[in-house]
């Protein structure tokens, strides 16, 4: 009678437990566009900081897109997370995201928020090349420094970039030369540089993986990962081409439809604060914060010290399937 009794009181524990985990929408559901290892990473900590569990799919800019418009009337995430924001500026018009300031959206500067709180940068990096020192040396090229050095028919079948069609990390550099260089210039360039490209990936991180082993000579792609390769002793060494770069501010909307709105507020206000931000270096992602005051990794050099190109994201949104449409019908054909 006392062990069924014992039992009793056990049982009523768990049943008022259970609820407070079992909650629906407790678990936060994301769609990631920063890569997975990088994700992970900031996520864990902030699980560890907020208590709330994160399910994350990570997915290209555009497929993650492509997957929030088809799911529109019944959204399976409450956050996308990550591609550059003139991704997000799409979404916004598309009306696939809410609105939500909170705490931490006065202390970003306006290039890296929507004015009505629909999506804000979390962190920034610029465009820049990675040259295996190993595979010039074996090919007898010499260190490319600029964009028209790329031309040079020595890097014939040496470099990789990612395709504009999935990644946002391309569309940074087709829409940064149109900017450059003016529409039709920028598309003369790119259909010379095709010869020399070995391969266009389907992912925005994929070229450093191939210049870091010696499969290319250039890899094209944000800095992350490159940084990131050369702390880990591959003979690589980032170039930022003497015309400029632009630089991505990947950004992070709340999904129309969200079914942890709470969750899913507590995510973009701690991304935007002094702790969240440091996480970036904490967790050596090699990402540059956004806000004053925040860590910087080793050996990254100063933002500021960057030549960089000024890019409007409110234009570069807006003109992004046209462009990304052109480089098809124009680049692609000439690869």
């Amino acid at each position: 009678m006392k062990a069924s009794r014992g039992f009793l009181i056990i049982c009523m524990a768990l049943c008022l437990i259970v609820p407070v985990f079992a909650k629906p929408g407790a678990t936060l559901v994301v769609y990631s566009s920063v890569d997975e290892q990088n994700a992970k990473k900031i996520f864990d900590a902030f699980t560890a900081d907020t208590g709330i569990q994160v399910q994350f799919v990570q997915l290209s800019s555009g497929p993650a897109y492509a997957r929030i418009k088809a799911e529109a009337s019944n959204p399976q995430a409450d956050v996308w997370f990550g591609a550059p924001s003139e991704n997000h500026i799409v979404a916004k018009q598309e009306k696939l995201t809410i609105p939500y300031k909170g705490p931490g959206f006065d202390k970003l500067g306006k290039e890296f928020k929507d004015p009505d709180g629909y999506w804000r940068s979390f962190y920034m990096n610029p465009m820049a090349f990675a040259v295996n020192k190993e595979v010039l040396a074996r090919i007898n090229a010499p260190k490319p420094t600029s964009w028209a050095d790329l031309l040079n028919p020595i890097y014939k079948g040496q470099i990789q970039m990612p395709s504009p069609q999935s990644s946002g990390t391309a569309y940074n550099v087709v829409a940064s030369l149109v900017v450059m260089m003016g529409e039709d210039k920028a598309f003369d360039y790119l259909k010379k540089l095709a010869p020399n490209v070995q391969t266009y990936t389907s992912s925005g991180t994929a070229p450093s993986k191939a210049v870091q082993v010696g499969q290319c000579a250039i890899g094209i792609q944000f800095t992350p990962a490159f940084f990131e390769a050369i702390a880990k002793g591959f003979p690589i060494e980032v170039v930022f081409p003497k015309e400029g770069v632009w630089f991505e501010a990947p950004a992070i909307s709340i999904l129309k439809g969200t079914k942890n709105l709470e969750g899913a507020q507590l995510l973009v206000d701690w991304l935007s604060s002094t702790k969240g931000q440091n996480v970036f270096t904490e967790k050596e992602t090699y990402f540059y914060p956004v806000i004053s005051g925040a860590k910087l990794g080793k050996g990254m050099p100063e933002f500021d010290s960057l030549k960089t190109i000024d890019v409007d994201p409110i234009w570069a949104g807006e003109n992004k399937k046209r462009l990304v449409e052109r480089w098809v019908q124009e680049v692609l054909t000439a690869k």
